[in-house]
This record gives structure tokens, C-alpha cells and sequence, in this order.
């Protein structure tokens, strides 16, 4: 409870203090301020408060585990060049825009293609679920540039996997431009680390009711 008490008032200090400074001064604040604790503020993120409210828990809820476990499989199988990570009763995959785009473009590398056309064919093969697609920056730029830059990617990645027969209904697209670090924007290292993609693959309502009626196949 203190550290968490800790974290709270550390974080709501700098909340107040970054009113007057500039995006290098807040990143550096976060950095002095100890990155371990402020690291865990913010490397959550929206994807995960989704992971998290997907989950419906109990009988049912091990039922769409034991079918995730099996599609983080093949996708990690599928896509080597990205973090693909269980989370509660879905998956948190996390392409890193490095590789997916040139610099300060929403368009998808020729060399990355064959990587996202590999994840749609994960996709279309586990067909009950749904996958939100996030967009992500740094902090280096205007905060406009940022966002449309964000939504840009993301839209691309969406629209890449409708192009590879994904189901239109079953992809959400979102972005956060820089407001969503992974870490604190401290060095380069970080930066492109917060340069991202990130993925939420969760079940949908029919994958839902048939794990609640024990008729979900394993």
C-alpha cells in the first residue's frame, strides 16, 4: 500500500510541475524520479484495461485461455519479430513501428508485410475473436503530429489485414499518439520502444456464450 501510496503522490506531483515544462523537461522528471516506479504507471495503457475487461473468469474463463494459449502459439510462430504476450483471456501482441514503417510514414514496409500477412492468416483461422489495433508514438513532435501519425498506422494495420480477408467487423482501430508511453521518454531507447502497434486479440460474444454453456472446442 506505500508504494503504491508512493507512486500516486510522486506521479500527482509531476502532473502539476509538467504545466510548465516542455515534453524533454517531463520526460527527464520521470527519468530523476526513479523509472521502475513511474514505469509501472505507465506501461499499462488502454490495451490492457481492454485485456482486463474482456475477462469474464471461472469455468468459462479457463475454456477461452486454453484457445488463446493456442493462438499465441501460432502467432508467435507466425510473426518472430513481435511481442506476443498472454494476458488474462486474451493477447497483447505489439509490433514495433521501427520495423513496420518507414520513419514519419503510415506506410507499410515492403519487408514487413509478409510478417502482418502471417498474423491475418492466424487471425483468420481463429475466427470467435476480435482484435483492437492501437496506434502508439514517442514524444518527439507536435502533439497533432503525434495523433494523426498514430492513427495513421493504425488505420494501415487495419486495413492490411481487411485486405487479407480479416473480417471488417471484428478490427476496431484506435490511437493515442504520445499519451500512451510504454516508458518514460527518457533516451532513445525508450522512445523506440513507445514507437508501436499494439494489438489486443480478445473472444467475441459467440466465444463467450458457448465457453459459458461448456460447448466451446478445445
Amino acid at each position: 500500500m506505500k508504494k503504491i501510496l508512493t507512486i500516486i503522490i510522486v506521479f500527482s506531483v509531476l502532473l502539476s510541475g509538467c504545466k510548465t515544462m516542455n515534453k524533454q523537461q517531463k520526460g527527464t522528471a520521470i527519468g530523476a524520479t526513479g523509472g521502475a516506479a513511474l514505469g509501472a504507471v505507465v506501461t499499462k495503457g488502454s490495451i490492457w484495461g481492454i485485456l482486463a475487461g474482456a475477462a469474464i473468469g471461472g469455468t468459462a474463463g479457463n475454456l477461452i485461455g486454453k484457445k488463446m494459449d493456442k493462438q499465441a502459439k501460432d502467432l508467435k510462430q507466425a510473426i518472430p519479430t513481435a511481442q506476443v504476450e498472454r494476458v488474462n483471456e486474451g493477447i497483447n501482441v505489439t509490433f514495433e513501428s521501427g520495423l513496420m514503417f518507414p520513419i514519419n510514414s503510415y506506410a507499410i514496409s515492403e519487408s514487413y508485410k509478409s510478417d502482418l500477412t502471417s498474423a491475418a492468416e492466424v487471425f483468420n483461422k481463429y475466427p470467435e475473436t476480435n482484435i483492437v489495433i492501437e496506434g502508439h508514438t514517442d514524444d518527439t513532435g507536435s502533439d497533432e503530429i503525434n495523433m494523426t501519425l498514430s492513427q495513421k498506422r493504425a488505420e494501415a494495420v487495419r486495413d492490411f489485414f481487411i485486405s487479407k480477408g480479416v473480417d471488417a467487423n471484428r478490427l476496431q482501430a484506435k490511437w493515442y499518439g504520445e499519451t500512451q508511453p510504454k516508458y518514460p521518454n527518457t533516451d532513445e531507447e525508450n522512445r523506440k520502444k513507445n514507437r508501436r502497434v499494439e494489438l489486443a486479440v480478445v473472444a467475441n460474444e459467440k466465444m463467450k456464450q458457448e465457453a459459458k454453456e461448456g460447448k466451446l472446442e478445445k
